[in-house]
C-alpha cells in the first residue's frame, strides 16, 4: 500500500491562506476520508492545500495516483465545492434569474449538452498508457456508469433544461454526474448530501460504495453534518481552529464524537428574543378568516414542463408549516411566488396579508413582513462587503447594502449576529468567510427586521452540528412569540424545529 497524497510541514506561501500550524498529512491507497470540523475551522483551506491551489513554501504536495495512467493532478482529482450546490457562481447571475426564463440567452448550453461535453472529454482522454483492449473496456465501463447515473438522478427529464433553471438539488445531481463521468482517481466533495432528497442521498451513498469496491476510486468528503457518516468512510481527519489533527479510524471517531442533541441556545439570549418589542407597524394584516396567505389553483409551467399544478394552500397567522417534496417538485418555485420574486406570481390567484396579488401592492409591500433565506439567495450574494452590511441589507430587502445603516439599526444587526455566534465576524469581508459562516450571516439577515413571516428554504445547509442546533433553537424561540408564522423547507426531518404545526408535501409533476 502506498500514500496517494503526502504533505510534510506544509505551509502556504500566501499568509492569508495559511493554517495555524504546518500541515502533516498522509492519505494511503484504499483509505476513504471524511474531513470534519466546525464552520470556519479550516476544512476548505486544507482541501486547497491538497489540490495544490496554493503553493507551499518548501515541501510541495507529493502525489502517487498509481494505478491511474494519468499524470496530471487535474486529471486525477475532481473537486465539487459547496458553491457547486447552486451551480457556477458567475458574476452575471442575479437573484431572481432562475424564474425569469425569458432573460436566459437561447444559446446558453443545456444540462444535456454540458453532460455530453463532459462525457466526450472523458472518452477522449481515456487511453494514455492503455492498450486498445483496456481502452475499450474503460470506455464501456463509462457507458454503463453514465446510464446508471442518469437513471439514479432522473436526469433524462432535465437534459433540455438550462443550468440556471435547476433547483439546488438538481444542480447538485448535475455536478456529481459531471465529476463522476470523468472517472477520477480521487473525488473530493464538499457536503455531497446537502440539497438531495432522502431517496437520492441513499442512492448516491450506494453508488459511491459500489464504485469504491469495484474501481480504484478514493473519496474525500468534507462534512459539517456528522450525525450521518457513510459506512464506506474508513478514516476521519478532524480540523479545528485552523489546525489539522491526527487522522483516526472512523470507528474511533464515532465512539468519542459529541453531537448536540438538546438546546444549545443560552437561556438569557432566548429570553432576549422573547422580549423583543413588536410594533403595530410590524403587524401584518390577515383576512377575515385569519389567513395571511391563500393560494388557489396555482399553476406554473415553463414550456412543456409543469412545475406546479392546481395547488391550493391556505396559511393562517401563527401557523408553522414544513414544506417538503423531492428535488424538482416545485418547493422553491412556490416560495418564489409567495415572495413575488417570480414574475408569474402576478398571474396567479394569490392573496397575501389581506390583499390579492396584483391589486396595487408593490414588491416591497410584500417583502417588508417576510424574512427569507434560500440557496438561490446564497448564490446571488457575491457582494464582498463587511458581514454586518450583509445582515443589514435584510432591513431593506436588498442584495447588498445601498442605504447607510443608522446606529440603532447597527445595534440590531449586532444583536442577531451575536445570537447566531458570528459577532466576531462583523467586520470580515463576506466572501472571505466559509460557506457555513456565510449561511449564518444570511440567517441573521432573515431575522434582523423581526418579520411576521419567516420563509426558510434549506436554512441549515452547510452548518456544523452545533450551529444547526443553535439555528433550530433560535427559530423555535422566535416562533413562540406573538403573531409569528413559519414556512420551512428541508430534506432532513430532524432539522425541523419543534414548533411545526402543519405539513405540505409537493409531488413532482412528470
Amino acid at each position: 500500500m502506498h500514500n496517494v497524497i503526502e504533505i510534510e510541514n506544509g505551509v502556504t506561501r500566501h499568509p492569508h491562506y495559511r493554517m495555524n500550524k504546518p500541515v502533516n498529512l498522509s492519505i494511503a491507497d484504499k483509505e476513504q476520508i471524511a474531513i470534519i470540523g466546525n464552520n470556519g475551522s479550516g476544512k476548505s483551506r486544507l482541501i486547497d492545500i491538497i489540490i495544490g491551489k496554493y503553493p507551499l513554501l518548501l515541501n510541495e504536495v507529493h502525489y502517487d495516483f498509481t494505478p491511474s495512467p494519468f499524470k496530471l493532478v487535474s486529471e486525477n482529482i475532481k473537486y465539487i465545492s459547496f458553491k457547486d450546490s447552486y451551480g457556477d457562481n458567475e458574476g452575471n447571475y442575479y437573484y431572481q434569474q432562475r424564474w425569469n426564463q425569458h432573460d436566459i440567452d437561447e444559446n446558453t448550453p443545456t444540462v444535456g449538452a454540458l453532460l455530453e461535453e463532459a462525457y466526450q472529454n472523458a472518452q477522449n482522454n481515456t487511453g494514455y498508457g492503455l492498450n486498445e483492449t483496456e481502452r475499450t473496456a474503460a470506455n464501456c465501463y463509462r457507458d454503463v456508469l453514465r446510464e446508471q447515473l442518469y437513471k439514479m438522478f432522473h436526469l433524462s427529464a432535465l437534459l433540455d433544461k438550462y443550468i440556471i433553471s435547476l433547483s439546488s438539488g438538481e444542480l447538485r445531481k448535475f455536478q456529481l454526474t459531471k465529476a463522476l463521468l470523468s472517472a477520477p482517481r480521487l473525488l473530493i466533495m464538499d457536503n455531497p448530501f446537502i440539497g438531495l432528497d432522502t431517496a437520492t442521498r441513499e442512492q448516491l451513498s450506494s453508488l459511491l460504495r459500489t464504485l469504491i469496491s469495484e474501481t480504484d476510486l478514493q473519496v474525500i468528503l468534507i462534512m459539517s453534518k456528522t450525525d450521518y457518516i457513510p459506512d464506506f468512510i474508513t478514516h476521519i481527519i478532524p480540523v479545528r481552529n485552523l489546525e489539522v489533527e491526527e487522522k483516526t479510524t472512523c470507528e474511533a471517531y464515532i465512539l468519542k464524537r459529541n453531537i448536540p442533541l438538546t438546546t444549545v441556545l443560552d437561556a438569557d439570549k432566548a429570553q432576549r428574543i422573547i422580549e423583543l418589542a413588536y410594533t403595530e407597524e410590524q403587524q401584518p394584516a390577515a383576512d377575515d378568516s385569519g389567513y395571511i396567505l391563500r393560494c388557489k389553483d396555482v399553476a406554473i409551467r415553463y414550456g412543456e414542463r409543469t412545475i406546479l399544478k392546481d395547488l391550493n394552500w391556505d396559511v393562517r397567522l401563527n401557523d408553522k408549516w414544513a414544506l417538503s417534496g423531492e428535488n424538482g417538485a416545485g418547493k422553491s418555485t412556490l416560495l418564489s411566488l409567495i415572495c413575488a420574486d417570480n414574475p408569474q406570481s402576478y398571474a396567479c390567484n394569490i392573496e397575501m396579508f389581506g390583499h390579492k396579488r396584483g391589486t396595487g401592492e408593490s414588491i416591497w409591500d410584500i417583502k417588508k413582513h417576510i424574512g427569507y433565506v434560500s440557496p438561490e439567495m446564497h448564490r446571488a450574494y457575491l457582494k464582498d462587503i463587511p458581514a454586518i452590511d450583509i445582515v443589514a441589507s435584510g432591513l431593506n430587502d436588498t442584495i447588498g447594502l445601498y442605504v447607510r445603516t443608522k446606529p440603532e439599526q447597527k445595534t440590531i444587526c449586532e444583536f442577531w449576529m451575536d445570537l447566531f455566534g458570528i459577532a466576531s465576524l462583523k467586520d470580515r469581508m463576506f466572501l472571505s468567510l466559509s460557506s457555513g459562516e456565510q449561511r449564518l450571516c444570511l440567517l441573521a439577515r432573515a431575522f434582523v427586521k423581526d418579520p411576521a413571516l419567516l420563509i426558510l428554504d434549506e436554512p441549515l445547509h452547510g452548518l456544523d452540528d452545533y450551529h444547526r442546533q443553535l439555528a433550530k433553537d433560535i427559530i423555535s424561540t422566535f416562533c413562540h412569540r406573538k403573531n409569528k408564522t413559519l414556512i420551512m423547507v428541508t430534506h432532513y426531518e430532524e432539522e425541523l424545529p419543534d414548533v411545526i404545526t402543519h405539513k405540505l408535501h409537493l409531488t413532482k409533476n412528470i
